[in-house]
């Protein structure tokens, strides 16, 4: 008889990829409140992603994975093990094969060059391919698309995602709880995130519930 292998100690698996699109602090902040919510993340950032950051929010990402996991294991103060990051072509990631698919991904913020590569199903970078991953072993899937105005291409991609049963989320913030910070509007999108996900938080009021003060 087989021994059965040890539980993880982290509820939920989720891997999030930081794209070239502006609203890099989207991504941020998503990730920190998967860590604290003691989900484990597997953190995908694209080249482009990385100038993004270095423009918004003044991080200096290191290019090799492993410096740049100990880079955002810092910068986050997670747990060990909690955070993984992972290259670009970094094919041996678990990330990359259908055996070991994290319980879902979120693109945040979403290109719409990446929106494109996933709908056509090119699989160039870790990102494109995690996402296919994601989408045929039938595990959610959130594109935070970040965009203004969008072509009938991009609207033709989104579409054909969404028909495929992919979230199609773009980044566009509610007012009607009348924020006051930028940070109360990231809270906003992220706490759309986290709901889909069915990741438990407080970022904000709900629609005709008063009890909770905007943080």
């Amino acid at each position: 008889m087989m021994a059965s292998e040890p539980s993880s100690p982290w509820p939920k698996t989720i891997t999030v990829a930081l794209t070239g699109a502006s609203g890099s602090q989207y991504g941020l902040r998503l990730v920190d409140c998967l860590l604290s919510a003691g989900m484990r993340v597997y953190l995908l950032v694209s080249q482009a992603g990385q100038v993004v950051l270095k423009m918004e929010a003044d991080l200096e990402v290191p290019g090799r994975a492993g410096d740049a996991e100990a880079f955002f294991r810092d910068y986050f103060k997670s747990t060990p093990g909690q955070l993984r990051v992972f290259g670009r072509q970094q094919w041996s990631a678990p990330v990359a094969s259908g055996s070991n698919p994290p319980d879902a991904m979120v693109v945040c913020p979403c290109t719409t060059g990446t929106l494109a590569s996933i709908a056509a199903g090119v699989s160039t970078s870790l990102i494109d391919r995690a996402a296919d991953v994601t989408m045929k072993e039938s595990r959610k899937l959130i594109l935070v698309v970040r965009e203004t105005p969008f072509t009938p291409i991009h609207l033709e991609n989104m579409l054909r995602l969404a028909r495929a049963g992919v979230v199609i989320m773009p980044a566009n913030p509610g007012f009607y709880f009348k924020p006051t910070r930028v940070e109360q509007l990231v809270d906003f999108m992220v706490a759309r995130v986290l709901d889909h996900l069915g990741v438990p938080h407080a970022l904000l009021p709900r629609w005709g519930d008063e009890s909770v003060p905007p943080t």
